[in-house]
């Protein structure tokens, strides 16, 4: 038999490592060979070490379904302070590639730095009751990846061109950016299920081009997007081609004559942690 402390690391452990799936107790209880009420002991405190050191909350449900589940979680100090450093990274005037553009793909692709945004739109997302976690490729791909597992979810990626190797698919075309080019994005048909909710998430959105074909493309699946999240949003233009979504950080402008960046935290998304 384990003792209480061994018991506690290894329970912590796996909670910790699946975020939102729920363990049945009578698996922690043949796994470590003990008794289902000294779990449950075990759970309580857990549960209130997490919620002390703000690390987020263990839940417990009961009957046939029952099981215990860890629910990550930022708070609201943590979180800001994440998004500050993330802006002062991105405020390196090297940064700067003219036409209100700055170069994000190695702040988007270090896993350290976009973890903090991926627990902040779990922390957001998490009682959305969602199927699924949507993005189009390529630098939406990492955030929304950690964002999916921190919620459990799966993750769909929906292309820019159709590939063989993804069986049947659908495309639309859609206008992105200010310029209103028309791209197309496409859809397997096998990768989403009819009457299922999504989360949306990507890296940036300037005017909201790329969002909007994202939603139309799932409408075509009969897919209900029920939250939409980006890491940056522009403030310029002020009118977006959709409405209802939450970012972490808003980009005001970017002056390539006097190399200077200016970009903060979205603090109204943050009342809510």
């Amino acid at each position: 038999f384990m003792k209480r402390t061994q018991r506690i690391i290894t329970i912590t452990k796996l909670l910790s490592d699946n975020p939102n799936k729920i363990f049945p107790l009578t698996y922690f209880s043949t796994l470590l060979g003990s008794a289902k009420s000294s779990i449950s002991e075990d759970l309580k405190i857990i549960s209130s070490s997490f919620s002390e050191s703000n690390l987020g909350f263990i839940k417990t449900s009961y009957g046939s379904g029952g099981g215990v589940k860890y629910i990550p979680h930022i708070d609201k100090k943590e979180a800001l302070d994440k998004l500050q450093k993330t802006c002062e990274l991105l405020k390196d005037n090297s940064r700067i590639l003219g036409n209100g553009f700055v170069y994000t793909s190695d702040i988007m692709f270090d896993p350290r730095i976009i973890d903090s945004s991926a627990h902040i739109f779990a922390s957001l997302f998490n009682e959305h009751d969602a199927d699924l976690v949507v993005t189009l490729e390529t630098k939406g791909i990492p955030v929304a990846l950690l964002t999916a597992r921190l919620l459990s979810l799966p993750l769909v990626v929906i292309r820019r061109e159709s590939k063989i190797s993804e069986g049947s698919t659908l495309s639309i075309n859609y206008f992105s950016g200010t310029n209103q080019q028309a791209q197309k994005m496409s859809l397997s048909k096998r990768a989403v299920t009819a009457g299922t909710k999504a989360i949306v998430i990507d890296d940036f959105m300037r005017a909201g081009g790329s969002i909007r074909g994202i939603h139309e493309i799932l409408e075509e699946f009969n897919v209900k997007v029920v939250a939409t999240g980006v890491v940056i949003a522009s403030t310029s233009p002020e009118k977006k081609k959709v409405n209802d979504f939450i970012p972490l950080t808003y980009l005001k402008n970017v002056d390539a004559d006097n190399k200077i960046t200016e970009i903060e935290p979205n603090l109204k998304c943050l009342e809510s942690l």
